[in-house]
Parts: structure tokens; sequence; C-alpha cells
């Protein structure tokens, strides 16, 4: 990583043993080192979702959540597992953990610690142990130990397997933060800036179980793998929906807008994919899903349909052409203030949900040989789910208020909803009625569909686990050809951002073989027994 240095000298005579040091005001040129760490949380909290979201555009295709339209010979790079050469698409959260959090967070541990604030202390190190999971999972090897030396310019690689100790570790440590009552004070404006919890200390020691939860659950193909850890954790962790670590967006303007609404127009030619309607039209659970009725849209026909992965759209236009994740037509943004379900200027976007611990709970029970708890958990998440999707953030409970991201609130379109559901969890092959029954590769497509919109990291971790198999995904077909240099192999990883890595960080980047053209299909640690 480079790191940029404005080096001020200022030469001053001082004739009088008396002068006021006017200067001497500031010795950091970040901020000052007095300051109250809270003030500080908003633009990490944000940061962290927009990294997603942005990297969201190239990692949506790839789990085929949804697909880039494109037309004529021309597609998206990243929709054949592929990437860009001498570009940094694809490394914004790679930005956002390193810049724009990066000495942020390293201030906010700080002047915590300093002002003896265990509740911010503990806060910020579960957003950065978030940060550290994320971006290993989505990267592979990362920069940790050496990422903010002051007296280095360029930084070796940390292994998977040292950066998933770190992340434990660290939230250990952030439930002991914020588990402390005494030698300390709490921080008054913590509540007033943390846009997640509202500094709710309670639900930021649940949101660090839910991350251990994660971190833990992605050791399953490892011979330590500990299925009942896995469940103690979840167990700790949310309650319900109204335990979802949500960052708030108010939309009033394209600074404070959803990066995926239409405010900020990013996302017209992004279309449902051929794979999500299958999963939520009846084809593999032969009943059509409620939650098709507020993520989807069908063709002007009333039919549902969705885009193929490397292939061009035909027609665009038209009564069976796919629409786009707006609902709208491809290529067309809709009016400010539209949208749908989390693809709204003021929708929040979920960071980690009560749903997706829920099918890690039941992943790890059957693992254990528990089908019992597994159903149970599984139930749990999926009802969950369609509560999320129906009411969005005005769930009984829910820490953001007003219905930002929820179903229609018209009384026929609810009730169509309800019905719907109803039959849905009524059919067995949604829902066993005896638990020996159920299966990992319903847990899998329930949890696909929980998290389509926003787990981009947690799918592709799934999708990856098992090498893209379609038996337990059923209908995911890789794209064809892939990628000219990925020599037959699906991605596995994607390349670390390259305006950093690739131009400033050349000597550390060759020794993890990250020059090699398909460095992107190489297996992380994660991913090998």
């Amino acid at each position: 990583m480079k790191k940029e240095f404005l080096y001020l000298i200022l030469i001053i005579t001082v004739v009088s043993t008396g002068c006021k040091k006017y200067l001497d005001v500031n010795d950091n040129p970040n901020g000052p080192p007095t300051a109250d760490p809270a003030l500080y949380l908003p633009s990490i909290q944000n940061n962290a979702a927009l990294g997603v979201q942005f990297d969201a555009r190239g990692l949506g295709p790839i789990v085929q959540n949804f697909v880039l339209n494109q037309t004529g010979a021309t597609f998206s790079t990243f929709e054949q597992h592929g990437y860009f050469a001498a570009s940094d698409v694809g490394g914004d959260l790679w930005r956002n953990i390193y810049w724009k959090g990066g000495q942020n967070t390293q201030d906010v541990k700080r002047l915590a610690t300093e002002q003896k604030k265990w509740d911010i202390l503990g806060a910020i190190e579960v957003m950065e142990a978030w940060g550290w999971q994320n971006l290993t999972d989505y990267h592979g090897e990362i920069i940790l130990k050496e990422a903010y030396d002051p007296a280095k310019n360029t930084f070796n690689y940390d292994k998977q397997d040292t950066v998933y100790a770190v992340v434990k570790r660290e939230l250990l440590d952030a439930i002991s933060q914020l588990e402390k009552t005494s030698d300390g004070v709490g921080s008054p404006l913590f509540p007033k800036f943390d846009l997640i919890y509202k500094g709710n200390r309670d639900k930021w020691r649940r949101f660090a179980y839910a991350l251990l939860a994660v971190n833990a659950h992605h050791l399953i193909k490892k011979s330590n793998y500990n299925p009942a850890e896995v469940i103690d954790y979840v167990d700790k962790a949310f309650t319900s929906n109204a335990d979802d670590a949500l960052v708030p967006f108010t939309g009033s303007n394209s600074t404070d807008a959803n990066f995926f609404g239409p405010r900020r127009a990013n996302m017209p030619n992004y279309l449902q994919s051929a794979f999500t309607v299958r999963l939520m039209d009846g084809t593999v659970f032969s009943t059509p899903d409620p939650r098709r009725l507020v993520i989807l849209t069908p063709s002007d026909d009333g039919v549902y349909r969705g885009h193929t992965p490397f292939t061009t759209q035909s027609p665009t236009t038209g009564a069976t052409a796919v629409k786009n994740i707006w609902g709208a037509t491809s290529g067309v943004t809709p009016g400010i203030g539209t949208g749908k379900y989390i693809f709204k200027d003021d929708a929040p976007f979920p960071l980690i949900t009560y749903a997706m611990l829920q099918f890690i709970k039941a992943e790890a029970a059957l693992k254990k040989g528990d089908p019992t708890l597994a159903l149970d958990a599984y139930k749990k998440g999926l009802n969950s789910n369609l509560d999320f999707v129906r009411f969005g953030a005005s769930a009984p409970g829910a820490s953001v208020s007003g219905a930002a991201y929820g179903f229609s609130q018209d009384a026929t379109a609810n009730a169509k909803y309800d019905s719907t559901r109803t039959v849905f969890l009524n059919n067995p092959v949604v829902v066993p009625t005896n638990a020996a029954n159920l299966t990992i590769q319903q847990i899998l497509l329930q949890k696909y569909i929980a998290l389509w919109g926003y787990g981009f990291i947690e799918t592709w971790t799934d999708l990856r686990k098992f090498d893209y198999d379609a038996t337990y995904f059923t209908g995911f077909t890789l794209p064809a050809p892939l990628f000219s240099a990925n020599n037959g192999k699906p991605a596995y990883r994607v390349r670390p951002r390259y305006n950093s890595e690739y131009i400033w960080n050349i000597d550390a980047l060759t020794a993890i073989g990250g020059f090699e053209p398909d460095y992107h299909t190489k297996k992380m640690w994660i991913q090998l027994p």
C-alpha cells in the first residue's frame, strides 16, 4: 500500500521564552488528538456498507444474484469469473477498509483507550474485525500485521489462517470491553453517532458473537471444525431481526443515499438472474416463494424471467424482457424515491442478519448430527427472512424506524404475500415435516435467498466451499466460456486493489503469486481440507 505524506516544515525563531505556540494545536493531521472517538463512527460504518455495495457490481454477477445486461460481443468480465486488468474495479472494500477506515479506526481505538470509553473501544474492534473477516473472505491473503506501520511503505501479506486467528482474538477482546461496567466511562456521544445500534452495547456484544459464529463456521472443511462452538456463538448472538446490523441511509441526496438506490443510478443494467428466478418461481421448491413478490418483478406479460450470465438479452424491451433490480426496463433508472426492497434510496444495508446466523446454525447442527436442532434453526432462519422481506425495518422491535425496505402497505398485496407464505411453508419440499429429511441443499438454497442483495461475500463462501456444485445449488451453472486467463477454472478470490498493490506493493504481491494471470482462481485456505 502506498502511504502519502504531506510535510509542512515551519522554522520559527522564538525570541521570547514567554511566546505562545500558536501552531502547536494538533499532532495528527487527520484529526484532533483529544476528540471524542464517537465522532469517527458514522464515516467508518457508512464506508463498510459502501465497500460491499461498490464491489457487488462485480461479485453480484459472480454469485448470480443479478446479471449485467450487455449487447453485442461485450460482456461483464466478472460474469465470466475474470477481472479487469489495470483497474480498481472490485477493489472498493479494500480501499474502504485500509483508507477510509484505516487510520481513522486506529485513532478511535487509541482515543477510546485513553479516555476509557470501553463501549466505543468494543464497538470499533467489532467493526475492524468485520472488515478483516470480509476482506480475507473476498481476497484471501491480506495485509494485517503491518497495515498501519508508519515506518513502512511496502507491506507483507498475512496468510488467511493468521487473519482468522486475529479476527477471533479481536472479537473476544471487544466482548470484554463491552462488558466492562467500571474503571471508565462511556461516551455521551456514542448513541448519537453510532449509526448501527445507537450506542446499545448489548447489541454490539451480540454482533461480536455473530462474527465469531461466521469465523468459526467458515472452518467447516477443516479437521478442527467445531459445530458445537458455532452453535454456542449463534445462541449468544442475535435474538431476532431487531438485532440485525443495519447501516442506514436517508436518501435525501446522493451523498447519503443507498448506493443501490435510483438516486445514485448505479444499477440500471443489472437484471434479476435466471438462477434467482428458478429458486423462487416453484421450479426448485415446487411452490412459488412469497418473497418473489417483493424481490423480483415479472415481465410485462406477467411471467417471471431472469437473465443468464454471459448472454445477450433478447429482447431488451417488450412484453418478455427481463426487468432490472428496480423492476424497471433494462437501462432505465426509475424516479428518485422509488425502487424496491433494499434497492431504495433510503433503504438500510445489512452487514449481517439474524436469518443468516440461523442458517449457519442449521448447517452446523446438521454437521453435528442433530437434525432436530438443524430443522428448528432452519425454520427460524426462513421465517425471520420472510418477516424481513415482508415488514422490512418496520418489523416489531426493529432498530430502524419506518418501512424503509419492506413490502407494500397495500392491503391486497400484503394479503397475497401472507396467503402465499402459508402455502409455501406448508410444502414439505420447503419445510420437511420430519427433521431427518432436512438436507444441506435446502439450507444452502434458502440461505442464498435470504442473503440475496446484501450477503454477497457469505453467499460466495458457500458456493466456493462446494466448488459451485449444482448438487447443492440446484440449477446453478457456471458461465461458458470462462475468462480466457482462468485455464478452465472458476474464480475463488478477487485480486487485491490494483492502484495500491500492483503499483506500490509489487514485491509482496509477487511473493503470494498475485501477478500470475490465474491468481484469482487459486483456492483460499478456508476452501481446502
